[in-house]
């Protein structure tokens, strides 16, 4: 019986031996590299061709260019096609009818130094003054703040503790200026 059991051992090894053996001469590795197996005798390593998945063929089509972001785009544009149009929805969201807002290289209320400033007057509300010393929305920034038949009595810095300006953040802290003195609704 011991003599049948090693038979079958032969057996099970040839048969497990041969299906083992790939049919070809090229072994295709799972990372996509080529090996071939040259019955040549003068080459004792087989040759190896690698292919990298991540190369790029030399035709490829470029990325397109990723668009500035809204902060990083020219202060005239920056101020007149962005914060301005988003003041304007921010604040007649909350009922409030804005008479006139634009933008202008004056002189900033109170202080008389020529500067970028965007005046805003909200109907029977207030007016503001937003002011940028230079045209940079990273500059250093003032805001004033009246009742309508008033002329503003009080400058204040504005932003000076941020490192980065965003679109979003003038607005905020534009509400909440106003919001604190209790010109555009209840605190």
């Amino acid at each position: 019986m011991e003599k049948n059991l090693e038979t079958n051992k032969g057996t099970n090894n040839e048969i497990s031996n041969s299906t083992n053996k790939p049919n070809s001469d090229e072994i295709e590795d799972t990372k996509g590299e080529k090996v071939s197996n040259n019955n040549n005798q003068n080459n004792s390593a087989p040759n190896v061709d690698i292919k990298n998945e991540n190369d790029i063929p030399a035709t490829s089509v470029p990325k397109p260019k990723k668009e500035l972001p809204l902060e990083k785009k020219p202060f005239q544009e920056f101020i007149n096609n962005h914060l301005i149009p988003a003041l304007i929805e921010e604040i007649t969201n909350r009922g409030l009818e804005i008479n006139n807002i634009d933008l202008k290289n004056t002189y900033r209320p109170i202080a008389g130094d020529k500067c970028w400033v965007i005046s805003c007057q909200i109907k029977n509300t207030c007016n503001f003054w937003l002011s940028f010393e230079k045209e940079d929305i990273s500059s250093l920034k003032s805001i004033s703040l009246s009742k309508p038949s008033q002329k503003p009595s009080i400058i204040e810095s504005f932003l000076i503790d941020e490192k980065r300006i965003t679109l979003k953040l003038i607005i905020s802290r534009v509400l909440q200026r106003l919001n604190g003195q209790k010109l555009i609704g209840i605190n």
